[in-house]
Protein backbone atom coordinates (compact mmCIF):
# COMPACT_ATOMS: atom_id res chain seq x y z
CA UNK A 1 0.00 0.00 0.00
CA UNK A 2 1.24 3.05 -0.72
CA UNK A 3 0.16 6.92 1.10
CA UNK A 4 -0.65 9.71 -0.76
CA UNK A 5 -0.21 13.18 1.04
CA UNK A 6 -2.24 16.01 -0.10
CA UNK A 7 -1.40 19.11 1.12
CA UNK A 8 -3.04 22.57 -0.52
CA UNK A 9 -0.72 25.42 -1.15
CA UNK A 10 -0.84 28.26 2.16
CA UNK A 11 -2.78 31.51 1.39
CA UNK A 12 -1.83 34.42 -1.34
CA UNK A 13 -3.23 37.96 -1.66
CA UNK A 14 -5.32 36.19 -4.55
CA UNK A 15 -7.14 33.36 -2.31
CA UNK A 16 -10.79 33.89 -1.87
CA UNK A 17 -11.35 37.48 -3.85
CA UNK A 18 -9.85 35.99 -7.47
CA UNK A 19 -9.63 33.51 -9.43
CA UNK A 20 -5.61 32.64 -9.55
CA UNK A 21 -5.36 29.93 -11.67
CA UNK A 22 -2.16 29.92 -13.81
CA UNK A 23 -1.40 33.65 -13.39
CA UNK A 24 2.24 33.93 -13.48
CA UNK A 25 3.88 35.35 -9.67
CA UNK A 26 1.10 34.49 -7.74
CA UNK A 27 3.64 33.80 -3.98
CA UNK A 28 2.23 32.97 -0.65
CA UNK A 29 1.39 35.80 1.33
CA UNK A 30 2.50 36.48 4.73
CA UNK A 31 -0.15 34.40 6.52
CA UNK A 32 0.79 31.45 3.95
CA UNK A 33 4.23 31.09 4.85
CA UNK A 34 3.52 30.93 8.32
CA UNK A 35 0.80 28.14 7.30
CA UNK A 36 3.29 26.25 5.08
CA UNK A 37 5.57 26.84 8.09
CA UNK A 38 3.42 25.54 10.33
CA UNK A 39 2.38 22.12 8.25
CA UNK A 40 6.03 21.40 7.54
CA UNK A 41 6.59 21.66 11.71
CA UNK A 42 3.27 18.80 11.40
CA UNK A 43 5.29 16.68 9.31
CA UNK A 44 8.66 17.37 10.73
CA UNK A 45 8.68 13.86 12.63
CA UNK A 46 6.99 11.81 9.04
CA UNK A 47 9.49 10.54 6.84
CA UNK A 48 8.21 10.59 3.11
CA UNK A 49 10.10 9.24 0.43
CA UNK A 50 8.95 12.06 -2.21
CA UNK A 51 8.23 15.62 -2.27
CA UNK A 52 6.25 16.78 -5.06
CA UNK A 53 4.33 19.55 -6.60
CA UNK A 54 2.77 21.86 -8.81
CA UNK A 55 4.86 24.11 -11.19
CA UNK A 56 2.80 27.26 -9.51
CA UNK A 57 5.00 29.32 -7.01
CA UNK A 58 2.77 28.97 -4.64
CA UNK A 59 3.01 25.16 -4.41
CA UNK A 60 6.36 25.23 -4.68
CA UNK A 61 6.77 27.61 -2.09
CA UNK A 62 4.52 25.54 0.18
CA UNK A 63 6.24 22.24 -0.56
CA UNK A 64 9.49 24.21 0.07
CA UNK A 65 8.86 24.84 3.44
CA UNK A 66 8.12 20.64 4.08
CA UNK A 67 11.42 19.96 2.06
CA UNK A 68 13.62 22.12 4.62
CA UNK A 69 15.67 20.17 6.51
CA UNK A 70 15.39 17.41 4.61
CA UNK A 71 17.13 15.58 2.48
CA UNK A 72 14.39 15.68 -0.60
CA UNK A 73 14.09 17.96 -3.28
CA UNK A 74 11.39 19.20 -4.55
CA UNK A 75 9.85 17.01 -7.77
CA UNK A 76 7.59 19.07 -10.17
CA UNK A 77 4.64 17.50 -12.16
CA UNK A 78 2.79 19.85 -14.14
CA UNK A 79 -0.27 17.33 -13.82
CA UNK A 80 -0.98 18.30 -10.15
CA UNK A 81 -0.75 21.88 -11.60
CA UNK A 82 -4.14 24.02 -11.27
CA UNK A 83 -6.80 23.88 -13.55
CA UNK A 84 -6.53 26.08 -17.00
CA UNK A 85 -9.66 28.57 -16.18
CA UNK A 86 -8.94 29.88 -19.50
CA UNK A 87 -10.84 33.23 -19.95
CA UNK A 88 -11.67 32.89 -15.85
CA UNK A 89 -8.45 33.00 -15.06
CA UNK A 90 -7.65 36.74 -12.82
CA UNK A 91 -11.05 37.58 -13.03
CA UNK A 92 -13.21 38.30 -9.36
CA UNK A 93 -15.25 35.61 -8.02
CA UNK A 94 -18.02 38.18 -7.14
CA UNK A 95 -18.08 38.59 -10.76
CA UNK A 96 -17.64 34.90 -11.85
CA UNK A 97 -20.89 34.19 -10.12
CA UNK A 98 -22.95 36.13 -12.20
CA UNK A 99 -21.98 33.83 -15.46
CA UNK A 100 -24.21 31.27 -16.86
CA UNK A 101 -21.15 29.08 -16.44
CA UNK A 102 -21.21 29.52 -12.70
CA UNK A 103 -24.21 27.12 -11.54
CA UNK A 104 -22.61 24.41 -14.00
CA UNK A 105 -19.87 24.52 -12.41
CA UNK A 106 -21.01 24.50 -9.06
CA UNK A 107 -24.15 21.95 -9.59
CA UNK A 108 -22.93 19.32 -12.95
CA UNK A 109 -19.01 19.93 -12.72
CA UNK A 110 -18.58 16.92 -14.85
CA UNK A 111 -20.19 19.08 -18.08
CA UNK A 112 -17.90 22.25 -16.83
CA UNK A 113 -15.18 23.37 -20.03
CA UNK A 114 -13.96 26.49 -18.60
CA UNK A 115 -13.93 29.30 -22.18
CA UNK A 116 -10.08 29.00 -23.59
CA UNK A 117 -9.15 26.54 -20.47
CA UNK A 118 -9.92 22.89 -19.13
CA UNK A 119 -12.59 20.88 -18.91
CA UNK A 120 -12.78 19.75 -15.06
CA UNK A 121 -13.40 15.66 -16.02
CA UNK A 122 -10.11 16.45 -18.01
CA UNK A 123 -8.39 18.00 -14.86
CA UNK A 124 -9.16 15.02 -12.68
CA UNK A 125 -8.10 12.44 -15.56
CA UNK A 126 -4.76 14.09 -15.52
CA UNK A 127 -4.48 14.11 -11.79
CA UNK A 128 -5.54 10.95 -10.51
CA UNK A 129 -3.28 9.57 -13.97
CA UNK A 130 -0.56 11.43 -12.07
CA UNK A 131 -1.25 9.37 -8.97
CA UNK A 132 -1.54 6.59 -10.02
CA UNK A 133 2.25 6.72 -11.71
CA UNK A 134 3.74 7.96 -8.58
CA UNK A 135 2.52 5.30 -6.85
CA UNK A 136 3.56 2.75 -9.11
CA UNK A 137 6.94 4.51 -9.38
CA UNK A 138 7.29 4.65 -5.33
CA UNK A 139 6.24 1.41 -4.50
CA UNK A 140 4.10 -0.46 -1.26
CA UNK A 141 5.14 1.22 2.07
CA UNK A 142 5.57 4.72 0.67
CA UNK A 143 4.10 8.23 1.83
CA UNK A 144 4.78 10.63 -0.69
CA UNK A 145 3.79 14.13 -0.63
CA UNK A 146 1.83 16.15 -3.27
CA UNK A 147 0.96 19.84 -2.94
CA UNK A 148 -1.77 21.07 -5.15
CA UNK A 149 -4.86 23.15 -5.59
CA UNK A 150 -7.75 22.81 -3.93
CA UNK A 151 -10.10 21.63 -7.47
CA UNK A 152 -7.13 18.93 -8.29
CA UNK A 153 -6.80 17.33 -4.57
CA UNK A 154 -11.28 17.39 -4.37
CA UNK A 155 -10.82 15.53 -8.24
CA UNK A 156 -8.28 13.24 -6.71
CA UNK A 157 -10.41 12.74 -3.08
CA UNK A 158 -14.00 12.32 -5.29
CA UNK A 159 -12.21 9.47 -7.20
CA UNK A 160 -10.85 7.64 -3.97
CA UNK A 161 -14.38 7.79 -2.76
CA UNK A 162 -15.90 6.22 -5.67
CA UNK A 163 -17.74 9.67 -6.19
CA UNK A 164 -19.25 10.94 -9.04
CA UNK A 165 -16.91 14.33 -10.40
CA UNK A 166 -20.96 15.67 -10.27
CA UNK A 167 -20.32 15.47 -6.08
CA UNK A 168 -16.67 17.00 -5.70
CA UNK A 169 -17.90 20.33 -4.79
CA UNK A 170 -19.17 18.61 -1.57
CA UNK A 171 -15.42 17.92 -0.42
CA UNK A 172 -13.75 21.15 1.05
CA UNK A 173 -9.73 21.37 0.71
CA UNK A 174 -9.00 24.62 2.45
CA UNK A 175 -5.45 26.30 2.51
CA UNK A 176 -2.51 24.21 4.07
CA UNK A 177 -4.86 21.64 4.46
CA UNK A 178 -3.81 18.20 4.97
CA UNK A 179 -5.55 15.32 3.04
CA UNK A 180 -4.57 11.57 3.10
CA UNK A 181 -5.39 8.62 0.93
CA UNK A 182 -4.07 5.05 1.71
CA UNK A 183 -3.99 3.12 -1.36
CA UNK A 184 -3.85 -0.92 -1.56
CA UNK A 185 -4.90 -3.61 -3.90
CA UNK A 186 -7.96 -3.31 -2.78
CA UNK A 187 -9.19 0.03 -2.75
CA UNK A 188 -8.35 3.35 -2.13
CA UNK A 189 -9.11 4.72 1.71
CA UNK A 190 -9.22 8.00 2.72
CA UNK A 191 -8.02 8.31 6.14
CA UNK A 192 -7.83 12.12 6.49
CA UNK A 193 -9.57 15.33 4.66
CA UNK A 194 -9.23 18.69 4.79
CA UNK A 195 -6.99 18.26 8.22
CA UNK A 196 -5.71 21.66 9.70
CA UNK A 197 -3.66 19.88 12.77
CA UNK A 198 -3.16 16.66 14.58
CA UNK A 199 -0.31 14.22 15.02
CA UNK A 200 0.62 12.52 11.85
CA UNK A 201 2.87 9.42 13.03
CA UNK A 202 0.37 6.70 12.56
CA UNK A 203 -0.11 7.86 8.18
CA UNK A 204 3.44 5.64 8.02
CA UNK A 205 1.80 2.04 8.03
CA UNK A 206 3.59 -0.68 10.43
CA UNK A 207 6.12 -3.04 8.89
CA UNK A 208 4.56 -6.91 9.13
CA UNK A 209 3.17 -9.82 7.55
CA UNK A 210 0.59 -8.79 5.00
CA UNK A 211 1.62 -5.46 5.00
CA UNK A 212 0.23 -4.33 1.00
CA UNK A 213 -2.14 -7.21 0.49
CA UNK A 214 -4.99 -4.77 0.90
CA UNK A 215 -6.34 -7.46 3.33
CA UNK A 216 -5.21 -5.24 7.00
CA UNK A 217 -7.14 -2.41 7.84
CA UNK A 218 -5.37 0.41 6.80
CA UNK A 219 -7.31 3.30 9.24
CA UNK A 220 -5.81 1.20 11.87
CA UNK A 221 -9.59 0.64 13.61
CA UNK A 222 -10.62 -2.52 15.24
CA UNK A 223 -13.41 -2.91 12.51
CA UNK A 224 -12.42 -4.87 9.61
CA UNK A 225 -15.88 -3.76 7.63
CA UNK A 226 -17.92 -1.11 8.89
CA UNK A 227 -17.67 2.31 10.28
CA UNK A 228 -14.88 1.90 13.17
CA UNK A 229 -13.18 5.08 14.50
CA UNK A 230 -9.71 4.36 13.35
CA UNK A 231 -6.80 6.08 15.31
CA UNK A 232 -5.20 8.19 12.16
Amino acid sequence: MTTLLLARHGLTDLTGPVLAGWTPGVHLSAAGRAQAEALAARLASLELDAIVSSPLERCRETALAVAAGRRREVLVDERFGECRYGDWTGRPLGELTEDPLWPVVQNHPSAATFPGGESLPAVQHRAVGAVREWNERLGPGAVYLVCSHGDVIKAVVADALGLHLDQFQRITADPASLTAIRYTPLRPFVLRLNDLGGEVAGLRPAEGPGEGDGRENPAGSDAAVGGGAGTT
